[in-house]
């Protein structure tokens, strides 16, 4: 078989371009024949199992295990399910081998912990956790990257958790492929799933990532697996993100927020006033925006910064937000509102290292470049909700009530949010008792920009 090297993509036959990630020249070949080895055969075996009538399954709820750190129970939904495979991944030195070590010390003590590297000795990773702080007597180290000698290790010590740094390092004997391969990594996922369902041991796998921020190897492994988490950040920042972007036991697209220390990563329980530290007072260009990441509201800062620009193309930049996204809500601007930004650089940022998606940003960015432009300074105690559309109009949005909710609990005094949130708005408002926020209603951008802004 012909495997892809970025995504995992299987082809009987070579191809120059991979259907999967459009790469060119990434196919290799690797033979999918078993050693003939009968000795070494697993001696973990699923039982067949008998059908029951879906009226006689009773549903209790799931034994789950806490970390100890409220953040990773929250993307996890609520701690570590019994019998489960958890894949985490991220980028090379973002911090996934320690947090799963502070994890290692904040778990029960009463539970054993396998830890095996097949990247780093015992002494680096004891040399880590004295930094860290990790003392626990239920944790034991092992440097292994035999799959064989894994299982022999489990069956002697049986571990209630087993943690694995990092997947592709790993390699079965009767499989002819190398260490990190397609086939090797599918394989041993596979066997290791069996593990944990059979025994009821509770596995945190490590996988590597792409240059496109993907997980290595093939495909199917985000699909034979519990829980994918991402961990998510800018080695050069000092926050990170922990996302779930898959979850059998809870719900997805939940974040936990982390701050890199000396003494490692430290939890960041309230993330909007972290992220709204040191805000600069009576600057244009900038503006607070209020998204929903899975269940919590976060308010984030957004500056831009519009120049002259003396290329014949002007340059255009963005970190944390969709390039293809401002430079749609810039044209809005241009043609809806008659900001001339077509000759102008162009750069807009997300506070903090953090990435945002949600349409629900939109109004903010439009108000951050109109401000810069008309170098016009917004009231800081504004927050802008809203959807942009290519008419110029302005959308409603999801979850209206926690976002001026989480506004009002930190200090902002007005709210500027879609015409078509102002039912629910105006029905959140009679449930708080004293003063309330000033709720800013809005159709269009022209009077975002004209009114609520005072730029034009």
């Amino acid at each position: 078989m012909f495997f892809c090297s970025d995504c995992g993509y299987e082809s009987s036959g070579w191809l120059g371009k991979c259907p999967g990630c459009a790469a060119w020249n990434t196919f290799t070949e690797e033979k999918l024949t078993r050693v003939s080895n009968s000795g070494n055969d697993s001696k973990f075996k699923l039982e067949p199992q008998e059908p029951i009538n879906i009226n006689a399954v009773s549903i209790d709820s799931e034994e789950r295990y806490s970390t100890g750190m409220g953040e990773v129970d929250r993307v996890l939904g609520g701690g570590i399910v019994k019998g489960s495979l958890i894949l985490i991944a991220g980028d090379p030195g973002i911090g996934k081998s320690t947090l799963l070590l502070q994890m290692c010390e904040t778990m029960h003590a009463d539970k054993n912990i396998l830890y095996i590297s097949g990247e780093e000795s015992v002494k680096q990773i004891k040399m880590r956790a004295d930094r860290l702080g990790v003392k626990s007597p239920r944790l034991f180290l092992v440097s292994e990257t035999s799959y064989l000698n894994i299982e022999k290790l489990i069956e002697t010590k049986s571990p209630e958790f087993l943690i694995i740094d990092s997947i592709q390092t790993l390699h079965d004997e009767q499989l002819s492929s190398s260490p990190g391969s397609v086939t090797q990594v599918r394989e041993i996922t596979g066997q290791l799933m069996r593990i944990a369902k059979i025994k009821g041991i509770s596995i945190l796998i490590v996988g590597h990532v792409t240059k496109d921020g993907s997980i290595a190897g093939p495909r199917v492994l985000e699909h034979m697996v519990d829980t994918v988490l991402y961990f998510e950040g800018e080695r050069h920042m000092s926050y990170r993100v922990l996302r779930s972007v898959k979850n059998r036991f809870g719900s997805t697209n939940e974040i936990g927020v982390f701050e890199m220390r000396e003494n490692g990563l430290e939890e960041v329980a309230n993330p909007s006033l972290t992220m709204l530290s040191g805000r600069p007072i009576d600057v244009p260009g900038t503006a607070v925006v209020c998204c929903i990441e899975g269940s919590r509201p976060m308010l984030i800062e957004i500056q831009s910064l519009i120049c002259d620009s003396s290329l014949s193309m002007p340059r255009r930049m963005t970190t944390g937000i969709d390039y293809n996204r401002v430079s749609l809500l810039m044209a809005v601007l241009e043609k809806r509102v008659g900001l001339a930004l077509g000759r102008c650089d162009s750069y807009v940022n997300v506070i903090g290292g953090l990435k945002i998606v949600e349409p629900a940003c939109d109004l903010g960015v439009v108000a951050a470049i109109a401000s810069c432009f008309k170098n016009k300074v917004i009231d800081p105690y504004t927050v802008f909700i809203g959807e942009v559309g290519l008419t110029g109009e302005i959308r409603a949005v999801s979850h209206i009530d926690k976002r001026i909710s989480e506004a009002f609990r930190l200090g902002f005094k007005h709210c500027i949010i879609p015409e078509g949130n102002k039912k629910v708005a105006m029905a959140f408002l009679e449930t708080i008792k004293g003063e309330k926020p000033e709720i800013i209603y809005v159709d269009n951008v022209i009077t975002v920009i004209n009114k609520c802004l005072g730029v034009i």
